[in-house]
């Protein structure tokens, strides 16, 4: 039986797509139970609807304050029971009411290599900053922004050429590759977090998570 999973996006849905390929594929066993994003405009509810999979849009104007929002959402998402909640460029602060209740089962990828460069704008921030290289990680949802237990990074250069737009566009190949994986560890028991701490294969993670290489595909 196919483990459960809820997306939530904000936009073009290309990290969703990436994991419908992989299910479709055979690589990735999870089953998509429904893709909810708080923009009726956003791309990705086509690509969930092209792949059969039930889709909704809950626009946060449309609520009185973000807590009323988050529990509209909640209660959505709570009718598909799923063991994961993935956000894929799900573009909401969330409450600490609503983290809570999907403690160590909701995942988030932060276009930066974190602890470095929470919150926006962080392909401009890297180059500004004269960093040698960016990337992009997949964590834990906590409370705190961007902030959680990381659980799996990768990295590219930054060339003396690159842009904001062509930095974003190298990172966006890696979270296509991390974004699967890290859910292919949760989905298949390997990956937990406990007492604030990511685990994989019950071993504790460091700070900043497994780096990753082409052998973890392997794995």
């Amino acid at each position: 039986m196919s483990f459960p999973v809820v997306v939530l996006i904000s936009g073009s849905g290309s990290n969703l797509q990436a994991l419908i390929d992989q299910s479709l594929q055979g690589q990735l066993d999870i089953d998509i139970k429904a893709v909810i994003s708080n923009k009726a405009s956003a791309y990705g509810l086509e690509r969930a609807s092209q792949a059969g999979i039930a889709n909704h849009a809950l626009d946060h104007k449309q609520f009185e304050s973000r807590e009323l929002f988050d529990q509209a959402l909640m209660s959505l998402i709570d009718q598909y029971q799923p063991k994961l909640v993935v956000l894929a460029g799900f573009m909401r602060i969330l409450t600490e009411e609503f983290t809570r209740h999907y403690e160590g089962r909701m995942l988030n990828i932060h276009p930066s290599l974190l602890p470095k460069y929470k919150g926006l704008n962080t392909h401009q921030r890297a180059i500004d900053a004269g960093e040698s290289e960016h990337g992009v990680s997949v964590h834990f949802v906590t409370s705190e922004l961007d902030a959680g237990s990381v659980v799996l990074q990768a990295s590219t250069e930054i060339n003396e050429n690159d842009t904001a737009d062509s930095l974003a566009q190298k990172v966006h190949a890696l979270e296509h590759i991390i974004y699967p994986l890290s859910v292919k560890w949760f989905s298949s028991g390997r990956l937990k977090l406990e007492s604030g701490q990511a685990m994989l294969d019950g071993q504790p993670l460091p700070e900043s998570g497994v780096r990753y290489t082409t052998d973890l595909n392997e794995h």
